[in-house]
């Protein structure tokens, strides 16, 4: 790579060695209105006596000392037998019924206690998975990762082990960049599906098409003095051979097969594609990387500024180009 006809300076990429229910709803209502049941009231006394006893009895005779061992009934009449009712617990009630509330209160709550220190214990074991049951599968982050293919471009050497295609943003990704203590303003980018578009040359045309390229990516830099402009283009082919082919129909003196200048709107870059330039290529694994630089004014360089085209040209390629593909080389993925 140089100009005009000089083989590239660029030395390629090395990959290095790589709760229960609730009871006792209504212990605490009050006993409803009306006559108690048939039975002990809650004072000892029977309403419901004394109304169905009828009209009162004439006296009886004085009875004998032994016959007051048990004291005189009135005579009654036979009620209608009531309906059973369930006896409502009432404060004023004496023996063990009146602390039934109090025990079934307490069991209840012993349960609730029990429950929550079996579902405590519950949460916090560890169980170990009995032998003969199968594990569960495994996740997709607890996939092996695969081994890096090696070799000098490891997983880049070919599309086969890097098969994400680029994209301008992990390629191009900053518009102003750095390298080497000098600085560039990326004016525009593009990337073409057709990559014969991208190039200048029937034979480069027909070895990008043989070499199965699927895309070509483009951008256009500018200095900081604004006085060196220049594009640097990236074409994805399926293997390294292919690469290499369309690297070496790049360079030679004929000036016939080139990267196709992409001119930016700005007052600088507009002017890519005219006049002379810095022109070539090299490949890294099954991607070929082209430049195109010259000055502003589009005059023939000495050689003093041949070597400034080609610093800038280096430049704007490691600041984007390098450092993608280099990630493509160690992971076969997107950065």
């Amino acid at each position: 790579m140089g100009f005009p006809g000089e083989p590239p300076r660029r030395q390629p990429y090395v990959q290095p060695d790589a709760s229960p229910p609730a009871q006792g709803e209504h212990w605490f209502e009050p006993a409803p209105h009306g006559p108690a049941p048939h039975g002990r009231g809650p004072y000892g006394s029977d309403p419901t006596a004394t109304a169905a006893a009828g009209p009162p009895q004439p006296p009886r005779p004085v009875q004998q000392p032994e016959q007051l061992q048990q004291p005189a009934q009135p005579e009654r009449r036979a009620a209608p037998p009531e309906q059973p009712r369930q006896a409502m617990w009432s404060p004023y009630d004496e023996g063990p019924r009146s602390r039934r509330p109090i025990f079934i209160a307490a069991g209840g709550l012993g349960v609730l206690v029990a429950g929550g220190i079996g579902l405590a214990m519950l949460a916090n074991s560890d169980p170990t998975p009995q032998s003969g049951t199968a594990s569960p599968p495994a996740r997709a982050s607890d996939a092996p990762i695969p081994n890096n293919p090696g070799g000098k471009f490891g997983f880049a050497a070919s599309r086969a082990t890097d098969r994400h295609p680029l994209g301008l943003k992990e390629v191009f990704r900053s518009r102003r960049v750095t390298f080497g203590g000098q600085s560039y303003l990326m004016t525009t980018s593009r990337l073409d599906k057709k990559c014969k578009d991208a190039v200048v040359g029937s034979k480069l045309q027909k070895a990008l098409t043989a070499g199965k390229c699927t895309q070509f990516l483009r951008a256009s830099f500018r200095d900081a003095s604004g006085k060196i402009i220049g594009t640097v283009g990236v074409a994805n082919l399926k293997t390294s051979a292919a690469a290499s082919k369309v690297a070496a129909v790049g360079a030679g003196k004929s000036r016939e097969e080139y990267l196709k200048a992409l001119p930016g709107k700005d007052k600088v870059t507009k002017f890519l594609g005219t006049g002379e330039a810095f022109a070539g290529g090299w490949s890294h694994g099954h991607y070929a990387v082209m430049v195109w630089f010259q000055y502003k004014d589009g005059h023939l360089p000495k050689k003093t500024e041949v070597k400034k085209l080609n610093q800038a040209a280096f430049g704007a390629t490691d600041a984007t180009v390098t450092p993608a593909l280099e990630s493509r080389s160690l992971t076969g993925k997107r950065p």
